[in-house]
């Protein structure tokens, strides 16, 4: 794929526009703990971000990396096969993966599982877009819900999220290489990893 196509990829992959949704004003982690609770769907919220009493936003990442969301790792899961598994803290693992398609029997059942870790402040609304294509033609996008999330602590070095299931294409017509773009995006539209990979479908796994 080249660098058109990429930009061009990555301008079509947008969230999917919820009515009535608003983005709120961004906080602080000591913001968000000191809101008033006695609004109960907020304190119910901040519980589940485990912003308890002498939350911080202190935050378990690198000195000098200003990334919110560090993706770690992607996971496929596949039924009747061993997981296929992109670690991200490897050095040119993002390279590779765009280099090395992925392959996949046709009519397998999978789901995409990430692993990440947030850093320095709250970060809502995260989520995983997926744009696929085949010899230029669009032919599926998917939009998931990753959720929102407090910073990375030692007791919680990290969070994973595991999304629907999904099955390959079958029949001749359908195998050969589909190329993904793949992005992670909060609601306030900040891209926080772009990337792209290659799939492909194959009669069986040996072939």
């Amino acid at each position: 794929m080249d660098t058109h196509d990429k930009a061009l990829d990555a301008q079509e992959l947008v969230p999917d526009v919820v009515e009535g949704y608003v983005v709120g004003q961004k906080k602080t982690v000591e913001e968000y703990v000191q809101l008033d609770d006695n609004d109960e769907s907020l304190r119910k919220w901040k519980e589940s971000l485990g912003l308890g009493a002498g939350a911080t936003g202190s935050s378990i990442g690198a000195p000098g990396d200003n990334r919110r969301v560090v993706i770690l790792r992607l996971e496929l899961e596949i039924q009747g096969h061993d997981p296929i598994v992109i670690d991200l803290e490897q050095p040119g693992a993002l390279e590779k993966l765009e280099a090395t398609p992925i392959n996949m029997k046709e009519g397998s059942k999978y789901k995409v599982k990430v692993r990440l870790r947030v850093q320095h402040e709250i970060v809502t609304g995260l989520r995983y877009l997926q744009l696929v294509k085949r010899k230029g033609l669009r032919v599926d996008k998917s939009d998931e819900v990753c959720g929102s999330y407090s910073p990375s602590t030692l007791d919680k070095p990290y969070y994973e999220k595991t999304f629907i299931e999904e099955e390959a294409p079958t029949g001749m017509l359908a195998r050969g290489t589909y190329q993904v773009t793949s992005k992670f995006v909060d609601d306030d539209g900040t891209t926080h990893l772009l990337f792209y990979w290659t799939l492909a479908i194959r009669k069986s796994w040996d072939n």
